[in-house]
């Protein structure tokens, strides 16, 4: 957030560029600020997805046991 305390006398131009699927839903004005509401819609075709993965059945494998040695 950038806040300026100085008083502008002359007409000025400000532009923003936004990301892609960025779209702004609604500004207002007051008390000197401007507040821009955004909204990110990113379609469902960019979105991560969740594939399951299907396998063999388990492979089972035979456990060895260790002993301490001192």
């Amino acid at each position: 957030m950038f806040l300026h305390r100085g008083i502008a006398t002359r007409a000025f131009e400000r532009r923003f560029h936004l990301a892609d699927h960025v779209h702004v839903k609604g500004a207002s004005h007051e008390n000197g600020m401007l507040n821009i509401d955004l909204q990110r819609e990113v379609p469902e075709a960019l979105k991560p997805r969740r594939i399951e993965i299907s396998g063999a059945a388990p492979v089972k494998r035979d456990l060895v046991e260790a002993k301490a040695v001192n």
